[in-house]
């Protein structure tokens, strides 16, 4: 075994740490976590976590969001410089200026905003609950923040609901394209395409479902297809690739990465566990009212 794993390993144990992973991490981090999963996954199990300190590999607002929901147990995120460029596409101010122009409409963020974001919204939501989250907000308009192709798939599902829409996306997700779509059927007619709902519009609407991450390992396990093609960011095939090693999985055009996610390694995690470092510190006033927002997501399941 690698020494630093071991390490890792004798330093989880000694320190009584839940290490966390985000379904992008790397092959190396996956295999040395606690637990994998996607946002919704990670935000309970961290909040459910009986240890006091929580070592996060992702990016940093899945780190602030650990820290909201478990205010007193100490939280790291090994790649200090991890950010979300989508969560950077909106501020606090953005929404309370989007507030004033819909003053009745309730504001619900995707979980990938900043802390101080979800302290000005009224429910948060991932990937996997959107839709049952904006089908239980009491208001008839919904501002969604900020990723707009999921907020379009939100709204095609719910149209029930005035959704409005930032113009926020993932450069990751972004990239995958309808011509990509197109050849994948011609080159594996058998296969099955599920893609994650940061995809564009065109996509979305050809894919054969739309899913999280999380909805993708469920929805890959329980097809009779033996070829899948996957339409989000490559870490999810190291997953995929374990859990069904019966089956083939290829990316939807060439493989996808985020950058971000990319930043955890060994030796990040190993120095974070060694040294305790880098503890994401929150305002009260923020963990107090992205809080209720957060407390409000992991009801809708």
């Amino acid at each position: 075994m690698d020494k630093k794993i071991e390490k890792i390993l004798e330093l989880k144990e000694k320190k009584k740490a839940l290490v966390l992973a985000h379904n992008y991490q790397i092959p190396q981090i996956q295999d040395i976590a606690d637990f994998v999963g996607d946002s919704l996954e990670l935000s309970k199990k961290s909040k459910d976590a009986p240890s006091l300190l929580i070592v996060f590999c992702g990016v940093r607002f899945m780190a602030e969001t650990a820290k909201i929901l478990s205010k007193d147990k100490k939280v790291l995120l090994p790649a200090n410089l991890a950010g979300c460029p989508l969560a950077e596409t909106i501020t606090a101010k953005d929404v309370l200026n989007l507030r004033k122009v819909h003053p009745d409409a309730w504001v619900v963020s995707y979980v990938n905003t900043s802390a101080e974001v979800k302290a000005v919204s009224d429910v948060c939501c991932t990937s996997s609950n959107a839709i049952n989250v904006v089908k239980n907000v009491p208001t008839k308009d919904v501002i969604f923040v900020p990723d707009k192709n999921l907020g379009w798939w939100v709204a095609k599902n719910v149209p029930e609901k005035n959704v409005i829409l930032w113009n926020g996306g993932c450069y990751v997700h972004e990239q995958f394209t309808l011509e990509d779509l197109l050849e994948a059927r011609k080159k594996f007619p058998d296969a099955e395409i599920i893609v994650h709902p940061e995809c564009k519009k065109e996509i979305l609407e050809r894919a054969d479902f739309v899913a999280s991450t999380a909805g993708m390992l469920k929805r890959a396990k329980a097809s009779a297809a033996k070829t899948v093609i996957i339409g989000t960011e490559e870490g999810l095939l190291h997953k995929l690739e374990k859990e069904n090693p019966d089956k083939k999985f290829f990316s939807l055009g060439i493989s996808r990465t985020c950058l971000n996610m990319k930043k955890t390694t060994l030796n990040e995690l190993l120095a974070s566990l060694e040294k305790e470092i880098y503890e994401i510190n929150l305002e009260e006033e923020i963990i107090e009212k992205a809080g209720l927002a957060l407390e409000r997501m992991v009801k809708y399941v």
